[in-house]
């Protein structure tokens, strides 16, 4: 059977502008940069540790020298806390910026699918409704003020056909 090898993909060269990566490629970053700051860390106090358990011991200030190795894991925590604090709202601005251009970009799709179908939208809806709404006052307006008019009024302004004369034909004329 045969295995198929995966490959990782890697981060973008250092001169790559950071908004050319993906949020998981920051993060990740950001992660490792923090996991190699603490294991530095770890294997100080590691052999710290080691050389006062060999019985070689830290010399007379073993005291001063665990408050020195307490500070510096101290600062080097807080360093890397800023640093993520820093990508993190980079991170979340970009996030911002692109989620606005995809919003804008399914608004489109969808107006677009809308018209493609032929389905009215929300501001064609409206301004339809507005129009209903305003010939329906008119049609109001023209039936109240003909109901309020008197019924002879309204019966002597309808205007009747001319009546026309009968022409006379030539065969007519001759008899």
């Amino acid at each position: 059977m045969a295995t198929h090898k995966t490959k990782r993909k890697t981060a973008p060269a250092p001169g790559k502008a950071a908004e050319s990566r993906s949020a998981g490629v920051v993060l990740r970053e950001t992660w490792d940069a923090a996991m190699k700051q603490l294991a530095v860390a770890e294997a100080e106090l590691e052999k710290q540790v080691r050389s006062v358990l060999d019985g070689k011991g830290l010399g007379g200030d073993t005291g001063r020298q665990l408050r020195e190795l307490g500070n510096r894991l101290e600062r080097q925590r807080r360093k890397l806390a800023r640093e993520i604090e820093t990508r993190v709202g980079s991170l979340q601005e970009r996030v911002k910026k692109e989620s606005a251009g995809v919003s804008r970009m399914v608004d489109e799709a969808v107006r677009r699918g809308l018209a493609a179908l032929n389905i009215p939208s929300r501001h064609e809806i409206a301004d339809l409704t507005r129009k209903v709404d305003a010939l329906t006052r008119k049609i109001d307006g023209v039936s109240s003020r003909t109901a309020r008019r008197p019924l002879a009024a309204r019966t002597a302004t309808v205007s009747k056909p001319p009546v026309r004369s009968a022409r006379r034909t030539k065969t007519a004329a001759r008899g």
